[in-house]
C-alpha cells in the first residue's frame, strides 16, 4: 500500500499573471524567472516540493498567447506538454485586471487536453485589490457554474498561500515519489544559471532586447570547491541591439555583468566567474530549428 500522494501541477495563465511568483512561494525557492515583463518564462520549468509524505511537481508554463512565429510556437507546445503531463490544473486570473473570459477560452482552446482533469481557479494579486471588491469577483466568477474551487491568494504577500498547498496536497493521487526529496528543479545547473542572466537582461533593458535575447551558458565549471567558471553567450537579432546592449564606453554589459555575478553567487552560494560574449543570430526567433537547439 502506498503512503504517499504526489502528482504534476500546471500552472496555467495569461502572461503576467502571476505563475513563476507563486510557484517560487509554494516551494519556497527561487526557481523560475521572475519579471513585469511579458513573456518571461519561455521554457516548462518544474519545481519540486518535497514534504514528509507528500511531492509535488509543478509545471510553471509561459503565458498562454497567440503564437505569431516560432518562438510563440515553442511557448504554446510548452503549455500544452504541461497539460498533458499534469494531475491538477492551475489556472491564475489576475484579481487587479480580472479576464473572466480567458477561463472560458481556456477550456475551449485546450479541451483535449483537459479531460478528466481538475482545475483550480486562483485569484491572485488580491493584496492590491480593495477588500470590498474581492467577494463580488469571487461571486462573479462562481455564477459561471464553473465545477472549479476558488482560491483568492496574494503570491508576493504568500497570502493564503499555505491553505492553496494544502488543496494541492489533498487533491494529489496515492503515488510514490517521482524524484529524490533533495531535488528543487530538473533543470540543469547551465539552464539554471543561463535563467539567472536573462533575468538581469529583462531587469536592465527595455523595448526590443529582452524579448530578442537568448542567453546560452556554453560553460560551467567547478574549478575549486568554492569556484564556478561560466561563459555565456548573449544571442541577439540586429547589430544595433548589441549596441544598446553594450552601451556606452561598455558601461551597460559591465554592469550586467556585475548584477548576475551577484545573483549567481547567492544562488549557487559559492565565488562565481562570468565570461559574456554577445554574438548576432538574425531572426533567430522565427527558426524551428535553431530555437529546438537552443531553448532546452
Amino acid at each position: 500500500m502506498v503512503n504517499s500522494k504526489a502528482g504534476f501541477v500546471a500552472v496555467i495563465g495569461k502572461p503576467n499573471s502571476g505563475k513563476s511568483t507563486l510557484v517560487n512561494t509554494l516551494v519556497d525557492y527561487n526557481i523560475s524567472v521572475v519579471n513585469k515583463k511579458a513573456q518571461t518564462t519561455r521554457n516548462k520549468i518544474k519545481a519540486i516540493l518535497t514534504g514528509k509524505d507528500f511531492q509535488i511537481v509543478f509545471l510553471d508554463t509561459p503565458g498562454i498567447l497567440k503564437p505569431e512565429y516560432e518562438l510563440h510556437n515553442f511557448m504554446f507546445n510548452e503549455i500544452v506538454s504541461s497539460l498533458d503531463e499534469a494531475d491538477l490544473i492551475i489556472f491564475l486570473i489576475d484579481a487587479v485586471k480580472p479576464d473572466l473570459d480567458s477561463f472560458d477560452a481556456f477550456n475551449t482552446q485546450f479541451k483535449s487536453s483537459l479531460s478528466g482533469k481538475e482545475i483550480i481557479i486562483v485569484l491572485n494579486k488580491i493584496d492590491l485589490v480593495n477588500k470590498n471588491k474581492l467577494l463580488p469577483l469571487i461571486k462573479l466568477i462562481s455564477s459561471k457554474e464553473i465545477d472549479s474551487e476558488i482560491v483568492p491568494v496574494s503570491a508576493l504577500k504568500k497570502e493564503n498561500t499555505d491553505s492553496l498547498k494544502k488543496l494541492i496536497v489533498d487533491k494529489l493521487p496515492a503515488s510514490g515519489f517521482f524524484y529524490e526529496k533533495e531535488s528543487l528543479t530538473d533543470k540543469s545547473e547551465k539552464f539554471l544559471a543561463s535563467e539567472i542572466i536573462r533575468e538581469q537582461i529583462l531587469s536592465l533593458y527595455h523595448d526590443e532586447i529582452p524579448y530578442s535575447c537568448l542567453v546560452n551558458v556554453t560553460e560551467f565549471k567547478e574549478r575549486t570547491e568554492n569556484l564556478i567558471f561560466i561563459n555565456a553567450d548573449i544571442i541577439l537579432e540586429r547589430e544595433s541591439q548589441k549596441a544598446i546592449l553594450i552601451g556606452k564606453k561598455g558601461q551597460g554589459l559591465k554592469r550586467l555583468g556585475e548584477l548576475a555575478r551577484k545573483k549567481l553567487e547567492s544562488f549557487f552560494d559559492k565565488k562565481v566567474f562570468l565570461n559574456l560574449f554577445i554574438k548576432i543570430k538574425k531572426d533567430w526567433r522565427k527558426e524551428k530549428n535553431y530555437i529546438k537547439k537552443n531553448l532546452f
